[in-house]
């Protein structure tokens, strides 16, 4: 059983206007996806809104991309052991960093709302916390789209029609 869920939310950008309800649907996809997953005990988990420029940066830093991408997953953990706020006693699951400019582009390109586009981000990126991938496509990757859909589909933001998927 999920315990207690400590969601620290930043916006780090001005490309965009963070829409009413986005932190409180955030918050919403972490708890949904924890309980989804059975995952036992509290957790933290950190999001950070920021621009283009700001996650073209992380991506250059971290995976060697000098290019903009939807988001970034900093995991903390692994295979199930994370470590433990000494404060709190919640698992610290790690970091998700967000382009709320490549949001508002993917929402547009597949005609569905921001909101479920920051949802679907927000939700991809804590399968990843939690040690899925995709990086190899096939049945990972099939798997984790479907964990996805159940969590966004629980939420009420069922898609609306078929996904490119290019395997970022």
């Amino acid at each position: 059983m999920t315990d207690k869920i400590k969601v620290i939310i930043s916006n780090q950008q001005k490309a965009v206007k963070i829409p009413t309800g986005v932190r409180m649907l955030v918050r919403r996809c972490c708890h949904a996806v924890l309980i989804q997953e059975n995952f036992e005990g509290s957790a933290e988990i950190s999001v950070t809104f920021v621009d283009d420029k700001q996650i073209q940066e992380l991506n250059k830093k971290h995976r060697n991309l000098d290019q903009p991408t939807d988001v970034l997953s900093f995991p903390l953990g692994e295979n199930g052991q994370y470590d433990v706020n000494p404060d709190t006693g919640a698992k610290m699951l790690g970091d998700i960093v967000i382009s709320m400019e490549r949001a508002v582009a993917q929402a547009e390109q597949y005609d569905h709302p921001l909101q479920r586009e920051i949802a679907f981000l927000t939700v991809h990126s804590i399968l990843h916390l939690l040690g899925y991938d995709h990086v190899d496509g096939g049945l990972q990757a099939v798997h984790m789209r479907e964990k996805e859909e159940a969590v966004l589909t629980q939420l009420g933001l069922k898609r609306n029609g078929s996904y490119y998927y290019d395997g970022e």
